[in-house]
């Protein structure tokens, strides 16, 4: 996954530029302890998708396009609802979240610190929990 930035070349053409964003896949349940782990040291992020939704698809691209950090700042996780519901199920009963999608997570020192869905997930919010 990725995005794609617009840019002017020097000759005023409009070019893409691919800008990748770091995600990493959360597909296995024993992944939410090294969630929790890795938060006490930077603030991990969980975007939960629905690959079969037009919603989530372009919040996920807006979002995209919008994500500037690097690993080092925050670590971004992708969760396909479709494959693993019942890590969304956990993840929603660990952290005392009720399920929606799209939605973005922010764990922080193990605890959620934001959560948002739909519409009001905007990656520049991020900024406040680094």
């Amino acid at each position: 996954m990725g995005l794609f930035k617009k840019f002017k070349s020097k000759r005023g053409e409009t070019k893409e530029e691919q800008v990748l964003v770091p995600w990493h896949q959360l597909n296995q349940m024993e992944q939410l302890n090294t969630i929790v782990e890795e938060s006490g040291s930077r603030p991990v992020v969980i975007f939960k998708h629905s690959t079969r939704c037009g919603i989530s698809r372009a919040v996920l691209k807006m979002f995209e396009r919008k994500y500037t950090f690097n690993d080092q700042q925050m670590k971004l996780y992708y969760l396909d609802l479709l494959q693993n519901r019942d890590i969304s199920n956990e993840i929603a009963g660990r952290f005392s979240i009720h399920h929606e999608s799209p939605q973005l997570i922010v764990i922080k020192d193990g605890m959620p610190v934001f959560n948002a869905s739909h519409h009001s997930i905007d990656a520049e919010l991020l900024e406040n929990y680094l």
